[in-house]
């Protein structure tokens, strides 16, 4: 059972989110919240109540930027997937950068807000390819947050079909598909990932792509 807290200061949003995520059996909506320092209690009220936050961009108080970062600090197993909308490209740059897995657009249909919180519970990021682009220019680590130099991945000790991993995750790839994509069992990508962390000394996904966008970059 996948434990969710849903963290928007529009309450009618809330109580929407909460009964249309709860039909789905393998979903708990565990608690809400109206700001991003209310979800921060409420995970320290309630140790391990939940798996995963999805979390509004633009609130009053303490907003999703600075709510993901603070709750990923504290807490850096918990995923956090954004909601937000087509005009949020900053915020959405500073999300991901706090450590959000990913976003999802306010009016898709629930279904596919579900399958998002099953994604980034799986350890997988939600990147339009769009944003993914972004990334480079517009996202660098903050100082508790330092990431490598950039330089050639293989000089980091990467194996081929590791440097086919990290360029499949830059592409938002999830773990299922970068195993069709590669011929390879989710274990084993999964696997791959541990060692690429690893060997290039970043904390998740979102700086493995991050790195590899850089160093795209500035091959260029």
């Amino acid at each position: 059972m996948i434990k969710v807290l849903i963290v928007d200061d529009d309450s009618f949003i809330r109580e929407s989110l909460k009964v249309l995520i709860g039909l789905d059996a393998d979903i708990e909506v565990a608690g809400t919240a109206g700001d991003g320092l209310e979800a921060l209690t409420l995970l320290k009220t309630l140790p391990g109540c939940a798996d995963v936050v999805l979390m509004d961009i633009r609130m009053p108080g303490c907003g999703g930027v600075e709510g993901t970062r603070l709750i990923k600090e504290a807490y850096p197993s918990v995923a956090v997937l954004m909601l937000t909308t087509f005009d949020d490209d900053e915020y959405i740059i500073e999300a991901l950068r706090g450590g959000a897995s990913g976003y999802l657009l306010k009016n898709i249909p629930p279904d596919r807000i579900i399958q998002g919180i099953k994604t980034v519970h799986e350890g997988n990021m939600l990147i339009h390819p769009e944003i993914a682009r972004k990334l480079a220019g517009f996202l660098q680590p903050s100082a508790s947050q330092e990431a490598p130099q950039t330089q050639p991945l293989a000089s980091y000790g990467l194996t081929k079909s590791e440097q086919a991993v990290v360029t499949s995750i830059a592409e938002g790839l999830t773990n299922k598909e970068i195993a069709a994509k590669l011929f390879l069992s989710e274990g084993t990508v999964k696997n791959y990932i541990t060692d690429i962390l690893s060997k290039l000394g970043v904390r998740d996904r979102t700086q493995i792509a991050i790195l590899y966008l850089k160093n795209e970059q500035g091959n260029r």
